[in-house]
């Protein structure tokens, strides 16, 4: 097995994994929503306005899934017609999950753990990946292949924060209890910030790697 091969199937499983979190809540989220399931104060907003939370649930579970695979290199180059098409799929339902969210965090009544450091965190987050999106295609249609990839990997980062959220909260709350708003939002800020470094990091080396083979 060679290491291109190896990484086509470890990478794109490894953010599936890493995926689950936020794509098991979107479900959870429909589920409740098409299953009729008691209101309470923590989910009464999505009752009175789904049509947000949905497109959201939806259009980022399969951004995420579906970008997975834009991260194997083999299979890009196997199936060159595939990557253009779901790349257009993944800008468009980026577009669409980072506007819902945007959304939801401006009309949606807030929630008792968030504030006002918060609420600017996630649009300053979410206005951000929508121009990464937008860079990253325009970039393309320049055939600026370098600056389209580095610019998608960016908003991908971004559109994974909520896996990395999970990760940074739940032992938080595991071993110190529930979240106030400065502490939920300070971790949540962490997790974007990580995850763009870790993008920046991956964006390096792939710059390194094709200068040692030139």
């Amino acid at each position: 097995m060679t290491p291109t091969t190896t990484r086509d199937r470890l990478v794109p499983a490894a953010i599936i994994l890493f995926s689950l979190v936020p794509v098991l809540g979107g479900a959870l989220r429909l589920t409740e929503l098409g299953g009729g399931a008691e209101i309470t104060p923590d989910n009464a907003r999505f009752f009175a306005s789904p049509v947000p939370v949905v497109v959201h649930a939806v259009t980022v579970s399969v951004y995420l899934v579906l970008g997975a695979f834009q991260f194997a290199p083999g299979f890009r180059r196997r199936r060159p017609g595939w990557h253009r098409v779901a790349g257009r799929v993944l800008v468009l339902c980026g577009l669409l999950g980072a506007l819902s969210g945007l959304w939801m965090t401006v009309f949606y009544p807030k929630p008792a753990d968030v504030g006002a450091l918060l609420t600017g965190f996630r649009l300053v987050f979410g206005t951000a990946w929508v121009m990464f999106l937008v860079l990253g295609f325009t970039a393309i249609r320049r055939r600026d292949v370098a600056g389209h990839r580095a610019w998608m990997v960016r908003g991908f980062a971004i559109g994974l924060g909520a896996g990395t959220q999970a990760l940074t909260m739940g032992p938080w709350i595991a071993a110190f209890g529930p979240l106030d708003q400065l502490t939920k939002a300070v971790l949540m800020l962490f997790s974007w910030l990580f995850n763009l470094a870790v993008a920046e990091l991956v964006l390096r080396r792939a710059t390194v790697r094709k200068g040692q083979n030139r």
